[in-house]
C-alpha cells in the first residue's frame, strides 16, 4: 500500500458524464476507477460527478461543481483528486491551482499501477517507456511538481530524479530504452520460434483485467502463480506446459489484462508483448460472468484484438466465475463454456473443449516408425496428439495415428 506519511492517501474521484455515455456505462467506469484506486493503495473518500453536454475546456467541470470540489477537498482532508476523464496538461494545471492538491487522471493512475506490477526487466522497461511518452507533453509548466521528491499515487515510475530532466533528456532516455527493448524482443522472438517449431499447441489467455486468467492458469497447470482480487494483478506474460488426455503437447500463455480505454502509451509500449497473441493456436477469452459490465468487458477485449489486427486466431469464450452469479446468465459469444476456475470438474470440461477445438483445426496424420527409431517415436508422442499406436508384427513397424498442427508445419516448410 502506498502511504503519505503514515496514512494511505485519501482520494476524491471526479468525473463528467457526456451525452455519449449512458448512466450504466458511467456507473461502471466510476466503479472501475474506484477499484483502480484501491489497487494503487488509496482510499476513496468521496465522489463528485456532473452531467454535461461537453467537457469544460478549462476546468473539466462547471464553476459550481469546481466550488463543490474545493469545499470537499478542504472538509474531507483530501490528498489527491483523480479524474475519470482524460485531462489535458492545461486543464490539469488549472485544477491543481484551483483545488490546492495534486490532480491526476485515469491514464496516469493506470500507468502508476503498471509501474507497481511490473516485475521482469522487459515489463519495467515497457512501463518506463509508456510513462515517459505520457510525461513528454506534460513536462513543460510542471517541472517543479514532477521533480518533487515524494511518494504517493501517480508518482511511481521512471524515478523522481529523472523527472527533473528536460525534454531532450527524456527523448534520449526513451531512445536508450527502445534499443534495449529491441534486444529483449529478439530474445522473445527466438523463444517464440522454438515454441512454434516444437509443434505444440499454444493456447493464449486473454481477457479483461481481474477476469480470473491467473486462477485458470494455475488450475490448468497445477503450478502456483500470483493470484489476487485486484486489477492488473498479473502484468508480465507467463508460458507453461500442461497436459490434456495424457498428452503434454500444450502450452498456455497468460497475458496482461485489458481494460476500457487502455492508455495508448501502454498499448504502444507493450505491443511486442501483445504480439504473442498473434502466434497462438487458440485463444481463451476469459470473461467474469458475474460482473454487471461483462458485456462491455467482452467488447473491450475484442476491440483491442481488432486494433491489433488479430482476426484469424480461433477463440473460445470462457465465462468464468459462474459460482458467483446471482441470477440468470445468457452467453453472447460462441463457442463458449460456462464454468468456475475453482471447480475441478469444470477444469476438466474446459480441457475437453480445448482438445476438441485443437483437433478441429489440426491435421490428421499416419506415420510408420521402425523399432530402432525410438527417438522419433518419443518426439511424436511429445509434440503431437498421438491417438493410437499399433505394432505391425508381420512387417515390424509401429503405426502412429494422431493430429499435428498444420500452421506450424507450414512455418517449418517455409524454413526448409
Amino acid at each position: 500500500m502506498i502511504e503519505t506519511g503514515t496514512q494511505p492517501e485519501r482520494i476524491l474521484l471526479i468525473g463528467v458524464q457526456t451525452q455519449l455515455v449512458t448512466d450504466e456505462q458511467f456507473a461502471n467506469l466510476l466503479n472501475e476507477l474506484a477499484a483502480l484506486t484501491k489497487t494503487a493503495g488509496g482510499i476513496v473518500v468521496d465522489y463528485v460527478t456532473q452531467k454535461r453536454s461537453t467537457i469544460h475546456n478549462r476546468s473539466l467541470v462547471g464553476t459550481g461543481k469546481l466550488e463543490e470540489i474545493q469545499s470537499l477537498v478542504e472538509a474531507r482532508d483530501i490528498d489527491l483528486v483523480i479524474s475519470q476523464n482524460e485531462l489535458t496538461p492545461s486543464t490539469n494545471n488549472y485544477l491543481e491551482e484551483a483545488i490546492g492538491v495534486r490532480v491526476i487522471d485515469r491514464t496516469q493512475l493506470i500507468l502508476d499501477i503498471f509501474a507497481m506490477r511490473a516485475k521482469s526487466r522487459e515489463g519495467k522497461l515497457q512501463v518506463e517507456m509508456a510513462q515517459y511518452d505520457y510525461l513528454l507533453s506534460r513536462i513543460v509548466g510542471k517541472g517543479l511538481e514532477l521533480s518533487r521528491q515524494g511518494g504517493g499515487i501517480g508518482t511511481r515510475g521512471p524515478g523522481e530524479t529523472q523527472l527533473e530532466s528536460d525534454r531532450r533528456y527524456i527523448r534520449s532516455r526513451m531512445l536508450a530504452i527502445n534499443k534495449e527493448l529491441q534486444q529483449v524482443e529478439k530474445h522473445r522472438e527466438r523463444t517464440r520460434q522454438r515454441r512454434l517449431n516444437g509443434r505444440e499447441f499454444n493456447i493464449g489467455l486473454i481477457g479483461y483485467t481481474n477476469a480470473g486468467k491467473s486462477t485458470l492458469l494455475t488450475e490448468l497447470t497445477k503450478q502456483d502463480t500470483y493470484i489476487k482480487d485486484q486489477l492488473f494483478a498479473t502484468l508480465d506474460p507467463l508460458t507453461r506446459k500442461f497436459k490434456i488426455n495424457g498428452h503434454d503437447a500444450f502450452t498456455i500463455t497468460d497475458t496482461v489484462g485489458f481494460i476500457e480505454d487502455l492508455p495508448t502509451e501502454l498499448v504502444n509500449a507493450f505491443e511486442s508483448t501483445l504480439e504473442e497473441i498473434r502466434y497462438m493456436d487458440l485463444l481463451l477469452h476469459v470473461v467474469d460472468a458475474s460482473h454487471s459490465a461483462h458485456m462491455m468487458h467482452e467488447e473491450t477485449v475484442l476491440s483491442l484484438l481488432n486494433d491489433l489486427e488479430i482476426y484469424d486466431v480461433p477463440i473460445l469464450t470462457v465465462y468464468n466465475k459462474v459460482d458467483q452469479l446471482t441470477g440468470a446468465f445468457e452467453a453472447t459469444k460462441f463457442p463458449n463454456i460456462l464454468m468456475s476456475a475453482k471447480n475441478p470438474k469444470d477444469i476438466e470440461r474446459l480441457k475437453a473443449e480445448i482438445w476438441d477445438l485443437c483437433i478441429a483445426h489440426a491435421e490428421p496424420y499416419q506415420m510408420r516408425v521402425l523399432p530402432e527409431e525410438a527417438d522419433l517415436l518419443a518426439l511424436y508422442q511429445q509434440n503431437t496428439l498421438v491417438t493410437a499406436i499399433e505394432f505391425n508384427e508381420e512387417q515390424e513397424y509401429y503405426e502412429l495415428t494422431g493430429y499435428r498442427n498444420p500452421i506450424k508445419n507450414d512455418k517449418e516448410a517455409d524454413n526448409e
